[in-house]
């Protein structure tokens, strides 16, 4: 006779994200008998909210509020099936390693960040194969400690980094499916680079902005910015071998990006239909906030070396050079160290930046 035993899950980070995933995980937990649940919130405060008032979860018209459990620290007897790390980038090596420690045998580590941190948490633990790829398909912020608003819907696609297939990746996709439709690729790199091109253009020009996604879209420079940013990653992808799958399956970004004599040559008519395909997407998604400006606003550090900042270093490597997301990653550097303000301002600035080195 088999004995039946729930997948234990640890949950590390909650904000934006981390929190919606940590709150319909624990709603799981009192639901259903297939999983047994840990949060960790280090902020001491952070973890007496959701203590006493749960995570409250809004958005989409609903709001819920999900209680349980919520942990100062990794427990030191426990080992986990799964791991999620879903806090900053900049955090994500040290979580990793710590959480290393406690992976069950066939357990897995699982990178929900934007970017590409699958690689450096397989540097990490130094073999790929306990590290799991989830990129995340919805948008979340923390507007209060505790309090989470979902900005939109979608989900998850599960993958590794190698591109093959376990059955942890459908044992995994059948639990997080409470909090949104999961697929499973065989192309987790094709994925996470379009997605990688959508948030070093949306995520880092809404972060020198400082509004939301409808708000950016609506500025002709940032939709320019855009349509560049996105250009200069799709020729590293494609000089690295990777190939680009649609976000969400319709935005095809190896489409949207600029071809060769594009920019000054490219005809009126071609490039207005790339940026009114820009346009569209953000009016859909237009209450998305950029997690990286709550970051700076919070006195965090930005985590725009892992989204532009790669981009421009594995560009380096391929003796190729990304100009436009150069000067996105030294004005965003330029807002953390307060020599300038998020603004659309700062956002023009960043482009004449970025335009000057094409006429230089």
């Amino acid at each position: 006779m088999s004995t039946f035993s729930p997948s234990r899950v640890l949950v590390l980070g909650c904000g934006g994200i981390g929190g919606i995933i940590a709150g319909h995980l624990l709603h799981r937990q009192a639901t259903r008998a297939d999983v047994v649940v840990h949060v960790v919130a280090r902020n001491p405060e952070l973890r007496r909210t959701l203590l006493d008032q749960g995570f409250v979860v809004r958005g989409l018209g609903n709001e819920s509020t999900f209680r349980g459990e919520v942990l100062g620290s990794i427990p030191s007897s426990q080992v986990y099936d799964f791991v999620l790390l879903a806090m900053q980038p900049p955090d994500v090596e040290a979580a990793a390693r710590q959480a290393s420690a406690h992976l069950a045998p066939d357990g897995r580590i699982v990178c929900l960040q934007n970017g590409l941190c699958e690689d450096r948490v397989a540097s990490t633990l130094g073999t790929p194969d306990r590290v799991l790829g989830g990129v995340v398909s919805f948008g979340g912020s923390s507007s209060a400690p505790g309090v989470y608003e979902r900005t939109s819907a979608g989900g998850f696609v599960l993958g590794r980094p190698d591109g093959g297939l376990e059955p942890q990746l459908e044992r995994l996709a059948s639990l997080l499916d409470c909090v949104g439709p999961v697929m499973i690729t065989e192309n987790l790199n094709g994925v996470r680079w379009s997605k990688l091109a959508i948030n070093s253009a949306i995520s880092t020009l809404g972060t020198l902005a400082g509004v939301r996604l409808g708000a950016l879209v609506s500025d002709r420079r940032a939709r320019r910015f855009a349509l560049e940013i996105f250009t200069e990653c799709v020729v590293v992808a494609r000089a690295s071998n990777v190939r680009l799958e649609k976000v969400s399956g319709t935005l095809d970004v190896d489409w949207i990006s600029l071809r060769r004599g594009d920019g000054r040559r490219v005809s009126p008519a071609s490039r207005l239909a790339k940026e009114a395909i820009i346009a569209a997407v953000g009016l859909k998604y237009r209450r998305m906030r950029s997690s990286m400006l709550a970051a700076l606003e919070r006195g965090q550090v930005p985590p725009v070396d892992f989204l532009n900042g790669e981009i421009v270093t594995r560009a380096l490597a391929l003796g190729l050079s990304a100009p436009a997301n150069e000067a996105a990653v030294d004005f965003v550097w330029r807002l953390y160290r307060h020599e300038a303000k998020p603004g659309f301002t700062t956002l023009h600035a960043a482009y004449d930046s970025f335009e000057a080195t094409r006429t230089a």
